[in-house]
């Protein structure tokens, strides 16, 4: 046995300076059938590997230098094979991110670089100190009081200890619980004593060298050589053998083979991708057939709508089948869901109107939030992960979230049009009748969004009720929500009792759009306070900011431009001379 390990290391040891074989590549569809047991749920491997990969690193691909110097693109597959399998050395490679100015300063890091090593960052005292002082206060109750500082260094030591965990083997759980569905899974070391790469994170005597674990610990430790080796063919073989001796320890509670391949078709095909480029090159065709061409690009504008729509409604089944829940409990979700409810309102209107200012204004919105989505996944996790606990009520989450999401998605569609209507209202009477429809539209979309937001509300108000025993609590999320339903309400009314036209309505659709990314981003990700915590999180804060800095400058530049041209206007009157003047003294 001694002199099994002994040959085992040496080939691990060899590995790891052996350039990487690319003739034969790794076989990810059999990858996807070994189940993993993370965050709660039981998923694809390749799914797990492509989450904490983005976790650690913040990229969906790390840059890798081999031994002869020359980069290349590591997928988040082989980087977790290699910190499983041949751990040497990547204690010393920039695979851990760190964005955060303020820390790198402290810490006395190069400020313009985005990856660095394990070794770099765990030798750091001030990380420690940082650490010390952010648990103290979560202890005494305070967490609220944390810094921004002390949270990203709470961030930083998350992800140095899930490096650790990876190249550990503890955080691949894939040994499933014979127990219980619902049980907790186990490391592959815990299984039995003849997988002898890593310490068993349990005791001993917890250890079972069953026959049939014995079984699978060779079966695995045949796979683990055959990937330290650089042999990815054996390797590509010996899985599926791996994956059926694991799922004959627990067959009636293993994932189905066909329900993890599925969730990695889905990971696989990035959905909601295809739909921004869909909407993309619709709305391209819109702008460029609005003088001529007009009916042909009008036909092939729908055409390409309704298949964005449709690569959207596939991802949202999708993640509902894999979930098993409405798709709207993160971030992530709630921004391609108003990328889908704008689109879906916008079709829906111009279906009715036919005037492709709907469309114009549905593309814009729907395509700004799914690239915002797919180009920020640090900070929009697109993760499917279990629901907390107060969410855990299918009827609600779907009646009261959706609909409050629902409403953001109109508001964005009135944000748009608002951006449509202003920019006309920059060429005076040249687009007038135009810009009347416009401003028409924008009281359409604004009472859908009223609307739904009032009833979300309330219905929000009940499920407090139904979970915290209190109607109204005056919590941050319920403020914002009431100063948002109240800032349209208010532009409403004002309409109706004639304070402002159409031109005012266009404003306050920009400007009232602003409380809906209070209601929205700011509660969660910057006030980070209350019971809604479940949507909490970090990040995007500098975006952000420029937007709300854009909106109000370019609104305030509309506001002066068309008050510059109305003066000229009044002054052009008076200084014009009137004819009929001198006729009157000669009747005189």
């Amino acid at each position: 046995m001694t002199r099994f390990i002994t040959i085992l290391f040496s080939v691990l040891l060899a590995g790891t300076f052996c350039l990487r074989a690319e003739s034969v590549p790794l076989d990810t569809n059999a990858l996807a059938t070994l189940a993993v047991q993370d965050h709660g749920r039981k998923k694809p491997f390749t799914t797990f590997a492509q989450e904490t990969l983005l976790t650690m690193s913040g990229t969906s691909s790390l840059p890798f230098k081999q031994d002869d110097g020359t980069e290349v693109k590591l997928s988040p597959e082989e980087v977790m094979l290699d910190l499983w399998f041949k751990p040497e050395g990547w204690d010393d490679k920039p695979v851990i991110m760190l964005n955060f100015l303020e820390l790198k300063k402290k810490f006395g890091l190069p400020e313009d670089q985005k990856l660095f090593s394990f070794n770099d960052l765990i030798k750091q005292p001030l990380l420690g100190e940082l650490l010390d002082e952010a648990q103290k206060l979560r202890q005494a109750g305070q967490a609220d009081n944390l810094t921004s500082i002390q949270k990203e260094a709470e961030h930083l030591g998350e992800r140095l200890r899930l490096f650790q965990d990876v190249v550990n083997g503890d955080k691949q759980m894939i040994v499933p619980n014979h127990n219980s569905a619902e049980g907790r899974w186990e490391a592959i070391q815990d299984l039995t004593s003849s997988v002898t790469i890593w310490k068993p994170t349990q005791p001993d005597t917890l250890i079972d060298n069953s026959p049939v674990n014995q079984k699978v610990g060779g079966a695995f430790m045949a796979w683990c050589q055959a990937y330290s080796g650089n042999d990815i063919a054996a390797f590509n073989a010996q899985t599926p053998q791996v994956v059926e001796s694991l799922r004959a320890l627990a067959p009636q509670f293993y994932p189905a083979a066909s329900t993890l391949q599925f969730e990695h078709h889905y990971m696989q095909l990035h959905p909601f991708r295809w739909a921004w480029i869909f909407y993309l090159c619709a709305l391209l065709v819109l702008l460029l057939t609005a003088l001529w061409g007009k009916t042909l690009g009008y036909r092939l504008t729908w055409l390409l709508v309704l298949a964005g729509l449709g690569f959207e409604i596939y991802g949202f089944a999708c993640r509902v089948i894999i979930s098993g829940r409405p798709p709207v409990t993160n971030m992530y979700e709630t921004v391609i869901w108003v990328s889908f409810g704008a689109m879906l309102f916008a079709t829906i209107l111009e279906s009715v109107y036919r005037k492709r200012y709907f469309l114009y204004a549905g593309l814009g919105a729907s395509v700004l939030a799914l690239i915002v989505a797919d180009s920020q996944p640090t900070i929009l996790d697109a993760s499917i992960n279990p629901l907390t606990a107060v969410l855990r009520n299918n009827m609600w989450l779907t009646i009261h979230v959706l609909t409050i999401v629902s409403s953001y998605a109109a508001f964005a569609l009135t944000a748009a049009l608002g951006h449509i209507a202003l920019t006309m209202s920059l060429w005076g009477r040249r687009y007038a009748t135009a810009l009347n429809e416009v401003q028409f539209f924008i009281y359409r979309a604004m009472q859908i969004g009223v609307l739904l937001l009032a009833t979300g509300t309330i219905l929000g108000g009940v499920w407090a009720n139904y979970s915290w025993g209190r109607f109204w609590g005056w919590d941050p999320k319920e403020t914002w929500a009431l100063v948002t339903l109240l800032c349209y309400l208010a532009l409403l009314h004002g309409r109706l009792a004639g304070w402002w036209k159409g031109f005012g309505l266009a404003v306050g659709s920009v400007v009232c759009f602003l409380s809906v990314m209070m209601s929205w981003y700011g509660v969660n990700f910057v006030l980070g306070k209350g019971l809604h915590s479940y949507g909490f999180g970090t990040g995007g804060f500098s975006y952000v900011a420029c937007f709300a800095v854009f909106e109000v400058i370019f609104v305030a530049f509309v506001l002066g431009w068309n008050r510059r041209h109305a003066a000229a206007k009044v002054a052009s009157k008076t200084a014009a001379p009137n004819p009929d003047a001198g006729l009157a003294g000669q009747n005189a």
